[in-house]
């Protein structure tokens, strides 16, 4: 009798390990993703600044500064999920790097100094970004370990959680540059 209550307990806390061990990982995949959304929720709101500065000189590329306003839009009035925040976050990027790439054809507007401080604070905040996902990627991974793994993954499959999304890179933004390309503009 007192073996099996020995052994009742073993199991019982290697049961309660598991447990805590599985919602602390679910907890800091949450944790770090707030963190990343509030940096761009600061991209979002530095978008519109940056969008006005670039408009007056840019009215041939209006296409993407609409597109650009209207992803923003999305991004701060709707309530978006962990996959529709990463996907959205994959247009936003590559929008900016199409608005960035559209501005070194306005010289005026690369010297004008309010642009100037717009760009550094975009450049800023992307840095910010890239280090914040950086860390939900890491989290996602372990999280992901931990409800895949031997034995935690029976605990997860009664507790129904399920894999987490990585933010990754468009495949347009793993191409090589064409630096070449790029002078010749």
């Amino acid at each position: 009798m007192e073996t099996f209550l020995i052994v009742a307990g073993v199991i019982f806390l290697i049961i309660v390990f598991m447990y805590n061990t599985l919602i602390s990982k679910k907890n800091q995949v949450e944790n770090i993703f707030a963190g990343l959304d509030a940096i761009l929720k600061k991209r979002y709101d530095l978008l519109p600044n940056l969008i006005a500065s670039v408009q007056e000189y840019m009215v041939h590329e209006q296409i993407t500064l609409e597109k650009m306003t209207e992803l923003r839009s999305k991004a701060v009035t709707s309530t978006l999920d962990n996959r529709e925040t990463i996907a959205l976050d994959k247009q936003i990027t590559s929008m900016l790097g199409n608005l960035m790439v559209s501005v070194e054809n306005y010289p005026t507007l690369k010297a004008n100094e309010n642009f100037l401080h717009l760009q550094g604070t975009l450049g800023e905040l992307e840095e910010q970004i890239s280090a914040a996902r950086r860390a939900y990627n890491q989290s996602v991974t372990d999280y992901n370990n931990a409800i895949e793994m031997f034995p935690t993954n029976f605990m997860a499959k009664v507790m129904k959680l399920g894999r987490k999304e990585v933010f990754s890179v468009p495949a347009s933004e793993r191409q090589n540059v064409d630096v070449k390309n790029l002078f010749q503009k």
